[in-house]
């Protein structure tokens, strides 16, 4: 375990399904995985949308799970014949896939007493690269999958939601990254080198910039993020006074 208060733990997630890439489905698990991230101390760094496709899924995930701390997967561990999420981990790292006896107790629980019981399209939902542990599913049943610091997820947003509530508390991270708005009625352009400036004053902090056209004018929102409390005050405190005296309307907390 870390013992660097300082540390940044990070997070890449790969989303998986041709649904995606294809506009059929508008993915809403990358929000929902990098706000739960933050709060638990970890930065979702990168994400990537890959095909149901095994070996691009197996160059996402050996890429991604040596880049950072954890890696997240969304999609493909269904009981249908393109949920080949597992199948393709299990090859990327070089290990077998095996229905987990824990995994089939929880499916075979829940299918009791339901139309067609636990037939062989759902137990697909319990294989597993071996060596995996589980993670709970409230909602369906089939449990999400931990193998190391890769975490297989669902695609349904309910259900990845769930999955994410069984992992709260479970995972190592750092200090949560807290955030400030500000709102101008600006060209970001225009104070451009402000935001530079604040920026650079204050170690840890980030500041960016998000434009908008309201009411027939330009405006900006801007963000800065930081793990300090005591540097986050500082640098929007900073950030007023130098939007004041280049004589720009300002609002606190956003516009």
């Amino acid at each position: 375990m870390s013992t660097d208060k300082n540390r940044i733990w990070t997070a890449g997630l790969v989303v998986i399904g041709d649904e995606i890439l294809s506009g059929r489905t508008a993915d809403r698990n990358i929000a929902q995985v990098a706000g739960w991230l933050q709060v638990q101390g970890i930065r979702l760094t990168e994400v990537r949308v890959v095909a149901d496709d095994m070996d691009a899924i197996a160059a996402a995930v050996n890429a991604m799970r040596e880049a950072y701390d954890y890696l997240f997967t969304t999609g493909g561990i269904g009981p249908t014949h393109d949920d080949i999420t597992v199948d393709a981990i299990a090859a990327a790292l070089g290990v077998e896939v095996i229905v987990h006896p824990q995994a089939r107790a929880m499916l075979e629980d829940y299918y009791a007493g339901k139309p067609g019981g636990l037939n062989e399209a759902r137990l697909r939902m319990a294989r597993v690269p071996e060596g995996a542990e589980l993670i709970p599913n409230r909602v369906s049943g089939a449990p999400g999958i931990r193998h190391g610091n890769i975490f297989l997820m669902a695609g349904v947003p309910a259900i990845t939601a769930q999955m994410l509530d069984g992992l709260t508390g479970q995972l190592e991270g750092g200090a949560p990254l807290i955030t400030e708005t500000v709102g101008c009625w600006t060209a970001e352009s225009e104070v451009a080198d402000i935001l530079r400036e604040v920026e650079k004053a204050h170690v840890g902090c980030q500041i960016g910039s998000y434009p908008f056209f309201r009411e027939g004018r330009t405006g900006a929102n801007f963000v800065i993020r930081s793990t300090s409390r005591d540097v986050l005050d500082s640098a929007v405190d900073t950030l007023c006074e130098a939007l004041a005296e280049a004589g720009r309307d300002f609002t606190p907390g956003g516009i």
